[in-house]
């Protein structure tokens, strides 16, 4: 760690990434903040019916898995336990965890860990809040109306503004972010659509799909989202590896990057197209078959918070088929 004023792309890069970064910790993200994956059985179930579907598109029987910013493994670990339940269980599944700490102890055999994601494959490449963590610029408007990078000291926080935003980033921000006047900050999105479309590219038939806190062009917030997590509270944004620094996706954007065949709608409307309601069970259950109503009603609630409107329901799905 170092005291000199950085932007926030590189000071956030070293700090959640570095030798001693933030996700190299060994209590993984599932140690600060819940994420879907974490919160229901649920999620892996739809996610290996959405794989299923995957290779029937492809009319295969063998089809590759890639977890983009797998965390210690969970949600593939989940889809692959969930396969035979959900259509799977003729179905050859190549399972990749993309992630840059080492690889957690006890993980299936069959998931190779792996640092990048590897070229070529076909099937589903699914990116559970990824790209929030892919760090970027961040922005604010002068008094005199100039866009200058803002800048930050690692060790506390603080920040000053620096030069003015030029070039690529500039023109990101005329495209995606323009801004509403003097004191209006912005995160510069550009490094996360190219992360995006350079996954995106990795396959070579198939779906990629990114689950993330998400705003578009019409509703971009004046004040940015930068924020940090430790330990299931938000904290301030401190670059010191000590706690996650994310920051909300301009998937719209990203979209564009990847490609044609581009969709972005609501995880409550995705989820409840892979069968995940959150309907309650009929009262006669309860008579009939008083265990499984608990269960089921158990198994509404779950779905429920995956699908709440003002939570879980509201992120981000961006379906790129190739």
């Amino acid at each position: 760690m170092t005291d000199e004023w950085q932007g926030w792309q590189e000071a956030a890069g070293t700090a959640l990434y570095g030798d001693e970064g933030f996700y190299r910790r060994p209590e993984g993200p599932a140690g600060h903040f819940r994420t879907s994956v974490h919160a229901s059985r649920l999620f892996a179930a739809a996610v290996a019916r959405l794989l299923v579907r995957t290779a029937a598109g492809l009319g295969a029987d063998e089809v590759d898995l890639v977890d983009m910013g797998a965390g210690r493994g969970e949600l593939v670990t989940g889809v692959l336990a969930a396969l035979p339940a959900e259509g799977g269980k003729g179905l050859t599944v190549r399972a990749y965890a993309v992630e840059l700490a080492d690889r957690p102890g006890g993980l299936d055999p069959r998931v190779e860990w792996c640092a990048k994601p590897p070229q070529g494959v076909r099937g589903l490449l699914f990116a559970n809040e990824w790209l929030d963590n892919v760090p970027v610029p961040v922005a604010e408007t002068d008094p005199d109306g100039v866009e200058r990078y803002v800048l930050v000291r690692p060790s506390d926080g603080a920040e000053r503004l620096g030069g003015p935003v030029e070039g690529a980033d500039a023109r990101w921000l005329r495209r995606w972010w323009p801004s509403a006047g003097p004191g209006c900050r912005a995160e510069i999105g550009r490094p996360r659509d190219e992360a995006w479309a350079d996954a995106v590219a990795t396959l070579s038939a198939g779906l990629a799909v990114a689950v993330d806190y998400m705003h578009v062009r019409q509703e971009r917030p004046p004040y940015g989202t930068l924020t940090g997590f430790r330990a299931g509270r938000e904290v301030p944004p401190v670059p010191d590896g000590s706690c996650d620094l994310t920051a909300h996706v301009a998937l719209d954007a990203c979209a564009a990057a990847g490609g044609p065949d581009a969709e972005l709608r609501t995880q409550r409307e995705a989820l409840r197209e892979l069968g995940v309601t959150g309907e309650r069970p009929p009262l006669s259950l309860a008579s009939t078959d008083p265990a499984g109503y608990v269960r089921a009603l158990a198994s509404a609630g779950e779905a429920a918070e995956l699908t709440a409107r003002g939570g879980l329901g509201d992120f981000g799905w961006l379906t790129q088929r190739v």
